[in-house]
């Protein structure tokens, strides 16, 4: 299969011709060796980059919520 990419942004085209020279590889493979990690096609974990997995998972705790008011207070002596 051959693709055609258009629009590439500078910063992209030369971190990916950077590793292609460091790694003695055509710009092609390096190409399809990010698409496919992109992808998750490669088996390696990917790091995660958003909080989807803890978003609403909130628990009530009262020592938690005392111990960030108190971060709240201000100490009058310090501010004279």
């Amino acid at each position: 299969m051959q693709y055609t990419i258009r629009n590439v942004p500078t910063h992209l085209d030369a971190a990916l011709r950077s590793i292609a020279q460091r790694q003695s590889k055509s710009l092609n493979d390096v190409a399809l060796e990010a698409l496919a990690r992109g992808a998750g096609l490669t088996g390696e974990p990917t790091r995660q980059r958003d909080l989807k997995k803890i978003a609403g998972s909130w628990r009530h705790d009262p020592a938690f919520e005392k111990a960030i008011a108190d971060q709240d207070t201000i100490d009058e002596a310090m501010w004279k």
